[in-house]
């Protein structure tokens, strides 16, 4: 069984969207983890607010056969690819890590760069895996976070009920 981490995200209905997925994950895999749901502003583009949490779970799937039953949940829940890549989205679920696994694994470049480069990232990663150790830079989640610009990126703890 493989240790993974993945980000999940929404700004078209994001409660509704961001409550699907947290029950599509649940059927799919029993030993879900989540961190807090943290909203922020949209990065790289100009649009409504996103809400973003990070779940951990192992997997007997490979990080192909995760990739596709991820986006398999995207699509169900009306997940849009043919817009611009940065653009609003019903939901966007993303592997972080797959155990220490680090490099171009089934077409998904692993950890994912948004880990140290996105607060919605890399603070609700922190919140649930503190002291974990980021795969290819060897340093806790904790650490990182203590040391992130936190001015670069504003966001704030919401409560989805």
């Amino acid at each position: 069984m493989a240790c993974v981490y993945v980000s999940i995200g929404s700004n078209i209905d994001k409660q509704k969207n961001i409550a699907a997925c947290l029950q599509e994950l649940a059927l799919h895999f029993s030993d879900v983890v989540l961190s807090p749901i943290y909203e922020s502003e949209s990065v790289g583009f100009d649009g409504d607010n996103f809400y973003n949490l990070v779940a951990r779970f192992t997997t007997k799937l490979t990080v192909g056969e995760l990739n596709k039953a991820l986006k398999a949940i995207e699509d169900k829940h009306g997940r849009e690819r043919s817009g611009p890549k940065f653009s609003g989205r019903t939901l966007d679920i993303d592997i972080l890590t797959y155990d220490d696994l680090v490099g171009d694994i089934d077409g998904v470049q692993l950890p994912r760069d948004e880990i140290t480069k996105n607060a919605f990232v890399l603070l609700p990663m922190a919140d649930i895996s503190g002291d974990a150790l980021h795969p290819e830079l060897k340093v806790s989640y904790a650490r990182l976070w203590f040391f992130y610009d936190k001015e670069k990126q504003k966001l704030w703890q919401v409560d989805l009920h």
